[in-house]
């Protein structure tokens, strides 16, 4: 038991240690703000797809250097029914009349409709590729690569590669942040985000855009996480509340609001993704304003680090530091804690176990990252933003299930619905609440609004020194 009364009183060191730099001075503004900043780009880019990809007007190309007479020129695309508006007859997007038999009509003086019965002639493929309307854009990854017709179902599946690409970038960020740290892995991902823009604005092919699309969306998710992360570690609750519920998502919205801006001004795909890039490359000098998170260097033992920067934020917030911070974190020792953790730790304990598969089911980001430890928290987010898109990715199919009764897909959504509800009245209480550093510290599961540290009993400390002298841990 005396283990886990050093290991409770663990988790208001930080908070009581850091006090004296309040709430909201100009270095938690400042945190504020550039790390705000840093959401632009990611909703920017987030749904560029819609402009990147959209599909413009378009016909079946005739050689230009067919001897075909204006009349039949005109008339070489059959007219089909339209079911976007109400069956009126428009120019088919994927066929058009035999060449030969256009060329024969011609040289004899026939003329379409007078002479020849459209409906009659044989009709062919886009052969020599196709001609899209310049009017809206003048260029997209569609008109690029003639993604229409056979060849659109590389349309959609760009945007599920890019999905893809959030939800591998989700599973892999937040253990590499929780290992590398935060600061490191934001502005990696951030510089990363801008070299793969660079090189995709030179894409040769679909392919090449494809997969340097699912990079970029690994990139773009990494940087977001870990920034939230980042911030919740280093403000105080009061702003760490505001940053990361208002903070994040006006600033991911105004990146969204500019979208469509740069799409109007920028009608050419590789040009618009210089705008990109460029919106990224600003966000890269915040590297020497924006800190990484003490908490994450008192996770890792590095005590001093987390000393000098919570001394320069109270020399910005014009507050004489103590003379000693983190005294008791020193004096206590933390080398069981120091291991590396990985996703299995999510799984490894029934507390954290089953914290874990609730909020993988019912996952609201700010939740997750005041309930996980320092050491578990940017994987745990990561983990739980994974098993949201396998939500997204599942619920488009909830519709085919109408062809088995219409009313199943809403007996389902709704069941699920009562479900994720009744689950979360077990999750512990976070509002008001420390954050937590090491396991240890975390919450009980299950209770119903608990508002208590978590105290490991006896046997489970026991059972955890044994695991941390193990040797298979070590490894």
């Amino acid at each position: 038991m005396p283990a886990a009364t050093s290991d409770t009183s663990k988790i208001t060191d930080y908070d009581a240690a850091t006090a004296f730099l309040g709430e909201w001075g100009p270095f938690q503004r400042r945190v504020v703000f550039l790390l705000c900043l840093s959401f632009i780009p990611n909703g920017l880019t987030a749904l560029s797809v819609v402009f990147l990809a959209d599909t413009p007007d378009h016909r079946c190309a005739l050689p230009a250097h067919l001897n075909l007479s204006a009349a039949w020129r005109n008339n070489s695309i059959p007219l089909e029914e339209d079911a976007n508006r109400d069956g009126a007859l428009v120019p088919s997007k994927c066929s058009r009349y035999k060449v030969e038999n256009l060329l024969n009509y011609s040289e004899r003086g026939l003329l379409p409709g007078a002479d020849v019965n459209l409906s009659n002639v044989p009709k062919e493929g886009c052969l020599d590729g196709w001609e899209f309307d310049h009017s809206v854009y003048t260029s997209t990854i569609v008109s690029e690569w003639d993604l229409v017709c056979d060849q659109s179902w590389k349309k959609p599946l760009t945007t599920s590669l890019f999905f893809g690409g959030i939800l591998a970038g989700s599973f892999v960020s937040g253990q590499l942040s929780d290992r590398f740290g935060r600061k490191m892995v934001m502005f990696g991902t951030i510089g990363l985000q801008v070299v793969t823009t660079l090189i995709q604005i030179f894409s040769s092919s679909w392919i090449m855009f494809v997969v340097l699309y699912f990079l970029l969306a690994v990139e773009q998710i990494s940087n977001y996480v870990v920034a939230f992360v980042l911030g919740a570690e280093i403000l105080g609750p009061q702003v760490r509340t505001f940053f990361s519920t208002a903070g994040v998502c006006l600033f991911f919205a105004v990146g969204y609001t500019l979208l469509p801006l740069f799409a109007f001004f920028v009608r050419d795909w590789r040009m618009l993704q210089v705008g990109f890039m460029l919106a990224g490359s600003v966000c890269l000098p915040l590297f020497w304003f924006i800190p990484e998170s003490p908490r994450w260097l008192l996770s890792q033992g590095r005590v001093e680090e987390a000393e000098v920067i919570i001394r320069n934020a109270a020399k910005m917030n014009r507050i004489e530091s103590p003379p000693v911070i983190f005294s008791p974190l020193k004096n206590e020792g933390r080398t069981g804690e120091t291991r590396v953790h990985n996703i299995c730790d999510l799984l490894r304990s029934p507390n954290i176990r089953w914290l874990s598969v609730t909020l993988w089911l019912v996952w609201l980001y700010a939740y997750t990252a005041e309930l996980y430890p320092t050491v578990l928290r940017n994987t745990a987010v990561g983990a739980c933003s994974t098993a949201s898109r396998i939500g997204s990715i599942i619920a488009p199919y909830f519709i085919y299930l109408r062809t088995y009764s219409v009313s199943l897909p809403y007996i389902i959504v709704g069941s699920l619905t009562v479900l994720t509800g009744l689950l979360s009245l077990l999750l512990p209480e976070s509002f008001g609440m420390p954050l937590p550093d090491t396991i240890s510290q975390m919450q009980r599961f299950p209770g119903c609004c608990q508002k208590r540290p978590y105290v490991l009993s006896s046997t489970e400390a026991e059972e955890n020194a044994a695991e941390e002298k193990s040797p298979a841990r070590q490894l």
